[in-house]
């Protein structure tokens, strides 16, 4: 360990931000925020298991991102004002009870109720990440937080694909008990490893609450950010909501096909290093322009050549992940250079934005499979990410950002 040092805002910083921490970082985030995607390709094992109806089995992602959504809004902001640690250790531990508790579920009632849990336990993950913009270095923090962000969207990106393998070899409710089992072993050894954080902010925890909406009016890069990764994770649970149903139906494709077919689409974690690199050189608008037409674009052999099959779908998770994650990089990087003292709660509302917009995508995606199948889908999943690059054009270039 380094010797003590403040950091800008005048806070203590006693741990240099080594590679070996910096992965734990990364892998830590990634289990942690699986834990949100594991029930989003066996939804058609989960709902028929516990008796639950076409529309009931939607909700089961739907509330876990509502919960998630929720938890950012009111917990994470907490990590401006408590030990950071503490913090984390005590939301994780909810995580692996309700995720403990899921696998033993069978009534759709309670499923749903732990599926909120998960979410709403799972914000650990954004205390993390602030944590580690703290110890970076100003001139670096963007090729960390990408390092750590790759972590985080392989979780997310790798949880479909195992969730899949094991549900189609040991069942579904071994998916959930073996996240808690992981849950436990990265929550045992992030408490003996990563360093106390203890902000300088004082205030009520309403007050803490209330600053929120100060900051939201205050700060329009924050406001457009959000806007924007809103809805690409709008389109981006749509995708991956919809696209195991279309796979099952269409194609009888099985769950371990799925689970490749979705691996594949881990692909698109790589552009998260990129993103962050090319948002420390500069370069956060034009790397937004192309992430945000990339959006658009992908969904074009759905809706160019309706024919174009497996194929087709594959081009467009590959695009869309790649997009996605490229985007969602170049805004924390961009939050995280306005206040160091109010990293937490900026990133809570980023983050808040984001998970409703993928709250809203994966709630109409049965619907919208069920009334025009994959035609309709990728159309609407197509206007989320076309609604934001022309925002960007009209109103967020010249006024939200400062970078070339």
């Amino acid at each position: 360990m380094s010797a003590p040092s403040r950091t800008p805002n005048g806070e203590h910083q006693a741990v240099k931000l080594t590679p070996g921490l910096i992965a734990l970082f990364a892998f830590s985030c990634g289990a942690i925020v699986a834990n949100l995607y594991y029930a989003q390709p066996i939804t058609e094992l989960i709902g028929p298991s516990l008796h639950m109806s076409a529309g009931a089995t939607s909700f089961i992602v739907s509330l876990t991102q509502i919960g998630y959504a929720l938890g950012l809004f009111f917990i994470v902001p907490l990590g401006d004002l408590v030990e950071n640690r503490r913090l984390m250790i005590a939301t994780a531990l909810i995580s692996i009870l309700s995720l403990a508790a899921a696998s033993l579920m069978h009534s759709p009632g309670w499923f749903l109720v732990m599926s909120f849990s998960i979410g709403f336990s799972s914000v650990a993950v954004q205390i993390l990440i602030p944590l580690a913009a703290h110890l970076a270095p100003d001139r670096t923090r963007g090729r960390v937080v990408g390092t750590i962000m790759a972590g985080l969207l392989l979780g997310i990106l790798l949880s479909r694909p195992l969730s899949s393998l094991a549900a189609d070899h040991f069942g579904w409710r071994f998916v959930f008990s073996a996240a808690a089992a992981l849950m436990t072993l990265v929550t045992a050894v992030l408490a003996l490893t990563i360093p106390r954080r203890t902000p300088e902010h004082h205030a009520s925890y309403f007050g803490l609450i209330g600053s929120l909406f100060h900051l939201l009016r205050t700060t329009p890069v924050l406001r457009h950010r959000a806007l924007y990764q809103g809805l690409m994770f709008a389109s981006f649970s749509l995708f991956w909501t919809a696209v195991p149903i279309e796979l099952t139906r269409h194609y009888g494709l099985s769950q371990s096909a799925i689970a490749l077919f979705a691996l594949v689409g881990a692909i698109g974690a790589t552009s998260a290093p990129v993103a962050g690199r090319l948002a420390d050189a500069g370069y956060s608008v034009r790397a937004t322009f192309i992430a945000l037409a990339a959006g658009a674009l992908a969904y074009a052999p759905a809706l160019v050549h309706p024919a174009s099959g497996v194929y087709g779908l594959v081009i467009t998770g590959i695009v869309l992940d790649f997009a996605v994650q490229m985007n969602m990089v170049l805004g924390q990087r961009e939050i995280y250079a306005l206040h160091a003292a109010s990293r937490n709660r900026l990133n809570a509302l980023y983050m808040t934005s984001i998970f409703v917009g993928g709250a809203i995508g994966s709630a109409v995606a049965s619907m919208l499979f069920e009334r025009g199948g994959w035609t309709l889908v990728a159309s609407v999943a197509a206007a989320f990410p076309l609604a934001a690059y022309i925002h960007f054009l009209r109103v967020g270039r010249p006024h939200g950002l400062s970078r070339r």
